[in-house]
């Protein structure tokens, strides 16, 4: 019987990234914030204590299992259940996997403890870091973020801010964009003041593509997002879908690797077809059978079918 994948998924289909195998080494929603664009949903309680979650040996044993699996993978991305910087073992997991692969390693981080050495010290071995931004004032930052207490908005800035001083990897800077929410012109040029003092290597203008936290977090249209990437510069793009490339197919085990994808994000069939190498109406039928099971839910958004775990499939913590 093929072992479950508690901490590695995928690889999916990325915007960004092509193939990326997903590690994750969180238990589910452990995070900073509570962004009411979450394709997670609520963050039931904020925090901002680091931990070691899980053994890393598991870990790298799991990743060093997925690398050698024959498929298609273009990047090693830290994500998944929630914010990776909350793991003390980041930098070690980084270093080791980095020593299996080639293959660029990347961190998706919301930035908000990058005011912290330790935390800047971890991220130093990725080849890739994608932060978040998505307010630069107070107010906005409460409104969209929903963060710990401990945490503030120009904080949160300055630790972005002497992250790229001490960083020789890339950086590129998403901001997630809510309709009638941070998309304000002052918003927007308070975002812009503060990605010039960031300096990233690229902008990623995003917007709500999937069911998200709150159904007040609706998205812009593309029209909108062609506009506000003008005032960004040419060093900002609108991140577009993903284009369909060839992946291996997965070995046997499909309910368990669409388990572990739905799991963590809402995903079409289509997504979860590129990502494992499968056939459409493959994953339609083992689909079928685990909403049967009650194993997972439909959820309709936009006029779109995504699937998601009927529980939380993120790792466990070991206590």
């Amino acid at each position: 019987m093929k072992e479950a994948r508690r901490f590695v998924y995928g690889p999916v289909p990325s915007r960004r990234l092509g193939f990326s195998l997903g590690v994750d080494i969180l238990p589910f929603k452990s995070c900073t914030l509570d962004c009411v664009y979450c394709q997670l949903g609520r963050t039931p309680r904020t925090t901002d204590r680091r931990r070691s979650w899980f053994p890393a040996k598991d870990v790298l044993a799991q990743v060093r299992g997925a690398l050698g699996s024959g498929q298609r993978i273009d990047a090693v991305t830290f994500s998944g259940s929630g914010e990776p910087t909350l793991n003390k073992d980041l930098g070690r997991l980084i270093r080791e996997i980095k020593k299996m692969t080639r293959i660029p390693v990347v961190v998706l981080t919301n930035g908000t403890l990058l005011s912290r050495k330790d935390v800047r010290d971890d991220l130093a071995a990725a080849d890739i870091v994608v932060p978040s931004l998505d307010a630069a004032t107070a107010a906005r930052f409460r409104r969209v973020n929903r963060p710990h207490p401990s945490l503030r908005a120009d904080k949160v800035l300055d630790g972005l801010v002497a992250f790229r001083k001490g960083f020789a990897g890339r950086i590129w800077l998403e901001i997630m964009l809510v309709k009638g929410t941070n998309d304000s012109p002052a918003d927007l040029r308070a975002l812009k003041r503060a990605a010039d003092r960031i300096r990233p290597d690229r902008i990623h203008l995003n917007t709500v593509v999937r069911p998200p936290a709150e159904v007040r977090a609706k998205p812009l249209s593309p029209a909108e997002l062609r506009r506000i990437r003008g005032l960004f510069g040419p060093r900002a793009e609108v991140i577009a879908s993903f284009e369909k490339k060839g992946q291996v197919a997965a070995p046997a085990g499909l309910e368990e690797d669409v388990l572990a994808t739905v799991g963590r994000r809402p995903v079409t069939a289509d997504d979860i077809a590129a990502s494992l190498g499968r056939h459409r109406d493959e994953v339609l039928k083992t689909l079928a059978r685990l909403l049967g099971r009650r194993r997972v839910r439909a959820v309709a958004h936009r006029g779109r079918t995504f699937y998601r775990a009927a529980e939380a499939a993120g790792p466990e913590p070991l206590l």
